[in-house]
């Protein structure tokens, strides 16, 4: 199989990498997450490059890109350590959108790749426990309108969104995967409590009360899936640029720290450990290309590749970033030093979309007929 990248790939990985370095140093970087992580001005700068419509149909002014080029993107982004909310809005959107009728999509679509609506999915709830079919948000009809009831948790950028995706219960038990829609809420119509994270960036706590909203999809939770999937490997791919970059600054380090009058990369102990690291890079770098070709694959097939890919990122997140501040010392977990950023980065993404163990069960539970002895 060919896994090299096209000519027009490589020269958006280098479009990407060249904003980064000249438009995000980590003195920037460091001040937004300190003054609470606003992100629109930042995603404002993604779209004048093009980046909000890369997976936005021509037809809407998108450039019509795939999985492989969101890739390339998220890898260059995590090398960065942007936060600006870029898999949800830019990605996870337009797939969720896609559902709505040519009215709706013409209305949002073009808006959306030109970077002037930010748009993020309000999927999470709080006694869900990462199960997607586990919503408890009710919708009901008023008339002609929709009304919607009910409460999503850490929605990404919230406070500074123009339009929220939210899936609710049209009809059935709390678990059960029929009857979930897909609504358009706009900010006016909930209560937000927004807040930093802990790796620079902002979400919020959303509250419905009979909250007008505009139905996309009255049978959506297939196109939630997959949008949750597509956000899945972004966000590996995220975390193969992230541990990369802090395995570049650890080596670094290494070479530069002495002890008894040497650099601690002269040190065979530490050189073994360097070696463990950049192998569990490798592994996360495999699976996250692995996640995303499997994008296109039929749904059963498709969640279960997702899961075992996220199974290996979460791994390797873990043991990358652990490892590399163990090799800095106490400087790898101040403020002011930038590794400690890429490090609480690696253990948000290591929650999202679901932490290692519940995919690790994803897995388990898609291996029935092949678990034991395989013939």
């Amino acid at each position: 199989m060919d896994f090299d990248f096209t000519p027009e790939q490589l020269s958006l990985r280098e479009a990407v990498a060249r904003w980064v370095e000249k438009g995000f140093p980590f003195a920037r970087r460091h001040a937004l997450a300190r003054a609470g992580g606003a992100a629109r001005e930042v995603y404002a700068e993604l779209a004048a490059l093009g980046l909000g419509g890369l997976c936005v149909p021509e037809a809407h002014g998108g450039m019509g890109f795939g999985a492989v080029e969101a890739m390339v993107v998220m890898e260059e982004l995590g090398r960065g350590l942007v936060h600006a909310p870029y898999a949800q809005a830019a990605l996870m959107s337009p797939a969720l959108l896609a559902a709505a009728t040519p009215e709706l999509q013409q209305t949002w679509l073009p808006r959306v790749a030109e970077g002037s609506a930010l748009i993020v999915p309000a999927h999470q709830e709080a006694a869900a426990r990462y199960r997607l079919a586990l919503v408890q948000t009710r919708a009901r009809q008023d008339g002609s309108a929709w009304r919607l009831d009910g409460a999503k948790s850490v929605v990404p950028a919230a406070d500074e969104a123009d339009a929220f995706i939210v899936p609710a219960r049209m009809a059935g038990e709390a678990d059960d995967e029929a009857g979930i829609g897909l609504f358009l809420v706009e900010p006016s119509a909930v209560q937000l409590r927004a807040y930093p994270t802990q790796d620079g960036a902002r979400a919020a706590e959303l509250v419905l009360r009979s909250s007008a909203a505009t139905l996309l999809a009255a049978d959506g939770f297939e196109t939630l899936e997959a949008a949750v999937d597509i956000g899945i490997a972004a966000q590996c791919a995220e975390a193969v640029g992230l541990m990369e970059q802090l395995t570049a600054i650890t080596v670094d380090y290494m070479n530069t720290r002495r002890q008894f009058g040497v650099p601690i990369a002269s040190f065979q102990a530490l050189r073994h450990r360097i070696a463990d690291v950049k192998m569990q890079l490798e592994l996360g770098r495999s699976m996250s290309y692995f996640a995303t070709l499997t994008l296109c694959r039929e749904r059963a097939a498709r969640r279960r590749a997702i899961s075992q890919a996220r199974v290996q990122l979460g791994q390797s997140m873990r043991f990358v970033g652990q490892q590399c501040i163990q090799l800095h010392g106490g400087i790898g977990v101040t403020d002011e030093y930038l590794g400690s950023h890429y490090f609480k980065r690696l253990s948000m993404l290591e929650m999202n979309f679901g932490d290692t163990l519940h995919h690790l069960g994803e897995v388990s539970a898609r291996m029935q007929d092949t678990a034991g002895v395989f013939a």
